[in-house]
């Protein structure tokens, strides 16, 4: 409990953490208190510190508890469908209950504007990739969030880890989870004893073991997405951003390289299977993608992984986004919402089992913060070598929403015709 003689400066910092105040208001309260010049440089160092792990600006719950429906076409609810089941126990006042259905990317717009264009927008909020989230942009699905609801998400620039994933969104997401660089490949240690390292050893290794590669389809994997994004960086490509113009010898490599795939599955999970089953040998993965199947016993423990010296990493974002079209009520739990999963102690769920590699999108989230099944998963499956990669080797953030979305049609069409399996 608070010293009754130190509260109203108790309230005061709280005040200023939470938004309430800007730098004036602080200096002339704090004058007020009797505080000195040396003493107010004091408080405003220290409460701009603790506004950067503040809680969001307070806003009224809606006369009645809400329904939620949530979509996940990115697989993100096993990181934070945690933080969500807490919200709703911890604001029965706010929320009555949440349901979170899964789909893929590339069903959701239709979906989506179908409901707009009924005049009844049912999903409350879509938990997304890039994928989903740059489809959504070019089809003016979203609600603006940020400028129009910054207010709502104090510093959030400030605490983010990667201000750049965060630009991706251009106000229309916010970056929840980070992390999840690539690409690796994982591979079976006793069929491949040298893993290649670089894309054109790749290429002589499934030339010369005809079907024993796989990726997913770039549209609706992060693993796919990934392995074609670092591609321009490694076979020198004039443009890395560009993907029409840009990326001549990027197509053209995925072009060979594709003789030797058999297919290519409509999500990552199948890959992982495969490898586990003995039907490929080796498959395009991520960190998280490496560490999660080993946890969940899908693939081998002793199964090793690679990631290409010559680099860069491609680091992962995911997002939470809203569909345009909800009433006044619900668009603010929504937010309200957001506003709770981007908390250090809900963040720090993220860790999951590894699944996105570290997770967390807000900096100082660290696995010793994550529920103790988490510290435990995660540190059996982690390779030392992932934590010294992230923090020597250039990362590389995806490309923006349009160039994006061209990337997918350009591997549709040319690499995936008629190869893509559901």
């Amino acid at each position: 409990m608070s010293n009754p003689d130190t509260q109203p400066l108790d309230r005061l910092i709280a005040d200023f953490g939470r938004g309430r105040l800007d730098r004036r208001d602080l200096f002339r309260r704090g004058t007020a208190l009797g505080l000195g010049a040396s003493a107010m440089t004091a408080l405003l160092a220290s409460t701009t510190v603790a506004a950067r792990q503040s809680t969001p600006v307070a806003a009224s719950p809606p006369s009645e508890p809400v329904t939620l429906t949530i979509i996940d076409v990115a697989g993100q609810s096993q990181l934070t469908q945690p933080m969500i089941d807490d919200y709703v126990e911890s604001k029965p006042e706010w929320v009555s209950r949440i349901d979170i259905t899964l789909a893929t990317s590339p069903e959701l717009p239709a979906r989506i504007m179908a409901q707009q264009d009924a005049g009844r927008t049912d999903i409350s909020m879509v938990l997304t990739g890039t994928d989903g989230l740059s489809a959504g942009i070019e089809q003016d699905l979203w609600l603006n969030i940020l400028p129009d609801h910054e207010s709502r998400f104090p510093n959030l620039m400030d605490n983010l880890i990667s201000p750049g994933a965060q630009d991706l969104a251009q106000g229309f997401g916010v970056n929840v989870v980070f992390g999840n660089y690539g690409p690796t490949f994982t591979y079976n240690p006793e069929e491949v004893e040298t893993p290649p390292t670089t894309p054109e050893e790749l290429l002589s290794w499934a030339e010369a073991n005809d079907g024993a590669l796989m990726y997913a389809r770039p549209a609706n994997s992060g693993p796919g997405r990934t392995w074609i994004m670092s591609l321009p960086y490694m076979l020198g490509d004039s443009d890395p951003k560009n993907p029409e113009t840009g990326w001549e010898n990027t197509w053209t490599y995925l072009e060979q390289l594709g003789q030797f795939i058999e297919y290519y599955p409509s999500g990552t999970g199948v890959t992982m299977t495969e490898l586990g089953q003995g039907s490929r040998l080796m498959v395009a993965s991520t960190m998280g993608w490496d560490m999660n199947p080993r946890v969940l016993g899908t693939v081998p423990m002793d199964f090793q992984a690679v990631t290409f010296p010559a680099g860069p990493l491609l680091a992962d974002a995911q997002f939470v986004t809203v569909p345009r079209g909800l009433d006044d009520d619900r668009t603010n739990v929504v937010l309200d919402l957001i506003g709770w999963m981007l908390l250090p102690e809900q963040q720090a769920k993220a860790y999951d089992q590894g699944y996105f590699y570290p997770g967390p999108a807000i900096k100082d989230v660290t696995l010793d913060m994550a529920p103790a099944e988490s510290q435990e998963a995660v540190t059996s499956v982690l390779r030392p070598e992932f934590d010294e990669l992230i923090e020597t080797v250039t990362v590389e953030l995806p490309l923006d929403a349009p160039s994006l979305v061209q990337a997918f049609e350009i591997w549709d069409e040319r690499i995936g015709s008629g190869k893509v399996q559901e």
